[in-house]
């Protein structure tokens, strides 16, 4: 024993469980009728009956959303960059020299602003229909085999909502088009507006909400590079990433699970306040405050805007650097 107390004070250290080592072999061909098995078992389980009236009511939020912020942009005018996703919602667009722009212009540029569409506030995410959850996984040869729809309407037409065939083929999945059947009504008073605003921000919410309890049942992925999505177990194998086109993978998405803000982006604005100047300059991005666009659209028509976003717009944040003046001498404060 006391040998042993020796040889471990020199470094020599004992295992009392000593490393196993296999040398079965699995044949992976033998395997394969259970996995097959097995996941078709696992079909039967979805969907799942709680959550079919929450993906019944995510359309339906779905659909007075785009019906909302079509018939807002009628009245509230949007700016859009020429060369980014940037978006405005005012008169004119703010002078902030945060475009990114193209690869061959220089950065932190001031924006080219045009007029702004459905689109431009409703980003579109879009991700291929599956014959059932499921199925097999798709193929780079197979990418054109499949439609390209929504990701919201694919996820709730996964977890059994009640969806027309209509809306599960790529015609559908403009949101231009769709805005256009909207009636337009030219005599709608400032009440009318108000009302308008508030649901379509109370569609906004429920959406948003909906989204996020189905992903908590049904799998989804995003790419970790790029802003891909998939609805279902596993992502597909079409190389469509452009991040590492020029590598070993040849365009192959890295997926992860996706999140609320995946499926819906919240497309994130600066918001202009009463006590700002008329037009936004880059000297005070520090102080600006910021907000979804969809919530500013909705606020500027009326809305009355949830206060978890108050931190988020600054609502009592100055509108820019101000000089104080103690005891004659000028001093600028630190924020």
């Amino acid at each position: 024993m006391e040998g042993l107390r020796k040889m471990a004070r020199y470094g020599f250290v004992f295992s009392c469980n000593p490393r196993r080592l296999y040398g079965t072999k699995v044949d992976l061909r033998k395997l394969r009728p259970m996995i097959l098995k097995r996941i078709e078992n696992r079909a039967q389980c979805y969907p799942v009956r709680p959550m079919i009236p929450v993906a019944n009511e995510v359309i339906q939020a779905r659909n007075v959303l785009i019906h909302g912020v079509s018939t807002l942009l009628n009245f509230l005018p949007l700016m859009a960059c020429k060369f980014c996703p940037e978006i405005y919602i005012g008169e004119q667009g703010h002078l902030i020299q945060t475009c990114r722009g193209y690869k061959h212009r220089a950065k932190n540029r001031v924006h080219e602003w045009i007029k702004g569409g459905l689109n431009d506030i409703l980003v579109p995410v879009e991700s291929f229909h599956l014959n059932n959850m499921f199925q097999s996984v798709i193929r780079h040869n197979e990418r054109f085999d499949f439609d390209r729809i929504p990701a919201v309407v694919e996820l709730c037409w996964q977890a059994g909502a009640d969806l027309p065939d209509e809306n599960l083929n790529s015609s559908s999945s403009n949101l231009e088009v769709a805005s256009e059947s909207v009636p337009v009504n030219e005599n709608l008073s400032p009440d009318d507006l108000a009302s308008i605003a508030n649901k379509t921000l109370t569609a906004w919410e429920d959406l948003r909400s909906g989204v996020e309890r189905l992903l908590l049942v049904y799998p989804v992925k995003v790419c970790k590079y790029c802003s891909e999505v998939h609805v279902g177990p596993s992502g597909h194998k079409a190389r469509l990433c452009g991040i590492f086109a020029y590598e070993s993978w040849k365009g192959a998405h890295f997926w992860v699970k996706a999140n609320v803000d995946d499926l819906v982006p919240p497309k994130i604005v600066w918001r202009r306040r009463p006590h700002d100047p008329p037009v936004l300059v880059n000297e005070g991005k520090e102080f600006y405050g910021h907000a979804p666009a969809v919530l500013d659209l909705c606020s500027k028509a009326g809305a009355i805007v949830p206060k978890k976003y108050n931190y988020m717009m600054k609502l009592q944040g100055l509108s820019g650097p101000a000089n104080t003046r103690i005891f004659g001498i000028t001093t600028e404060p630190n924020f």
